[in-house]
């Protein structure tokens, strides 16, 4: 697929699934509740008994629980969109608690070893090598395992294999795959359209607080389905 046939695909499609457009705003909707009431009654209970070891019961364990399990639902929802994308399907993903809580943990340990695997190289580099050396070296690691990163997702999603995703060396071979160009314009192209649209709602914002944080909300949500999707597509090639 061309660019701005990701693009375009990408922007409609969450017009095209309200019905699960509606079910991530759910999820969202809860994890803030549980979110703003655990936080709530945790403060009360310290403002109350003046103890930290008291406020940590087992209601706020349980909210805070809860609230990390509708974190990776969450997360996990979002792969099965990048999923659909590669398969180029037009539907929407439904809600599997299991599969998708264990993705988001996998998705987890994949983003950890893509952060650790680059500072470990550098700090070794940094014993033989001059400062500015390190830093050229930094930056163009950094672009590459950023970008392997967005591969070892993909590799994850359509696969639900850790190991798939841990291939570090086919992940990055799958940069050359789809095409460093495409991926990095891709990327420009989300933030752009991303940061006009953000600029518009701060100016409603301006205008009208409730609007704002209404528009700001909707489009968290919109944007979730929006850039993995372009992912997926992406991919897909």
């Amino acid at each position: 697929m061309s660019l701005s046939e990701i693009i375009s695909d990408s922007m409609s499609y969450p017009f095209k699934n309200i019905k699960a457009l509606l079910i991530y705003v759910i999820l969202g909707i809860i994890a803030s509740i549980v979110a703003g009431s655990t936080v709530i009654s945790l403060f009360a209970t310290v403002a109350s008994s003046g103890a930290v070891e008291t406020a940590l019961g087992i209601t706020t364990i349980i909210g805070l629980i809860f609230f990390i399990i509708v974190l990776f639902l969450i997360e996990g929802y979002a792969l099965d969109i990048v999923k659909y994308g590669i398969e180029r399907r037009n539907d929407g993903p439904g809600i599997e608690v299991g599969r998708q809580v264990g993705n988001a943990f996998k998705l987890i340990i994949v983003d950890i070893v893509y952060f650790i695997v680059p500072v470990i190289i550098i700090a070794v580099l940094s014993l033989f090598f001059r400062h500015w050396f390190i830093v050229v070296i930094a930056f163009i690691l950094f672009i590459v395992f950023a970008l392997a990163n967005f591969m070892a997702k993909c590799r994850l999603a359509q696969s639900d294999s850790l190991g798939s995703a841990l291939a570090i060396g086919e992940a990055i071979g799958d940069i050359s795959k789809v095409g460093f160009g495409k991926l990095i314009a891709t990327v420009i192209v989300i933030a752009i359209i991303s940061l006009i649209i953000l600029i518009v709602i701060g100016f409603i914002n301006q205008l009208s607080d409730p609007v704002g944080s209404l528009l700001l909300g909707i489009f968290s949500v919109y944007f979730v389905f929006f850039y993995n999707r372009a992912i997926g597509l992406l991919y897909s090639d």
